[in-house]
Parts: structure tokens; C-alpha cells; sequence
């Protein structure tokens, strides 16, 4: 059987460029995370550190609706690391537990959307 036009074998491979978009978002991100103030940047490794243990295949973090008291509890394990770092910077208890809610959520939403940006394409 001969074609007219010449298919090349790595056509039916993913294209290359197809994640240079969420590459540079990513470069971005990481950009504006140096920008955070120091303790910011203590409390976001806790988050990412909490975030990565619950980062699997099936996860609670990744259903339709995240069940809130499990979101409530992941900010306690992060509050009751934090407390001792924060304690000499006398910052108000609601205000690191704003924080913390803050960044756990923002944190939570990107994998989230970085998960369904992968799993679209296979």
C-alpha cells in the first residue's frame, strides 16, 4: 500500500512543546515564592512538605469536594510545627492560622489543577 504523504513515526508521540506552557507557569510560580516574606517561606515548605504526603493516586486532596475537616486538620499539623518557629515573632494566633489556610489552599489548588493537566492528556 503506498500513501501520498509521508507520516513520520514520532508524529504519534505526545508533541514535546505541549507542556512548555505549564513549564513556564511553573518558572513563574517559584519566581514569585522568593518574593515571599521569610517567615512566609518557612510556613510554605510545611505546606508543601504536608501536601507531598498526601500527594498518591486516589488521595482525599484530589477529590470533586475536599472534605473540610480533613483541610482543618492538615492546617493543625502545620500550625502545631509552626508555633515554635513563630512563637519569638509574636504574630497573632489567628493571623498564622490565616496563613496557613491560605497557603495549604493555594497550594492545594495547584496540584489539583496541575494533576488534572496531566491526566487530561492520556
Amino acid at each position: 500500500m503506498y500513501y501520498d504523504k509521508y507520516y513520520p513515526f514520532y508524529a504519534a508521540y505526545a508533541n514535546p512543546l505541549l507542556f512548555d506552557g505549564e513549564r513556564a507557569q511553573e518558572e513563574e510560580f517559584a519566581l514569585m515564592k522568593s518574593y515571599y516574606p521569610q517567615t512566609a517561606q518557612r510556613i510554605q515548605e510545611m505546606v508543601e512538605a504536608e501536601c507531598a504526603l498526601f500527594d498518591y493516586e486516589g488521595s482525599r486532596l484530589y477529590d470533586q469536594y475536599p472534605d473540610r475537616f480533613m483541610l482543618h486538620q492538615m492546617c493543625r499539623r502545620i500550625r502545631e510545627q509552626a508555633e515554635p518557629e513563630m512563637a519569638a515573632q509574636e504574630m497573632p494566633r489567628g493571623f498564622l492560622d490565616d496563613l496557613i489556610e491560605v497557603l495549604l489552599y493555594q497550594e492545594i489548588s495547584r496540584r489539583r489543577c496541575r494533576r488534572h493537566r496531566c491526566r487530561r492528556y492520556y
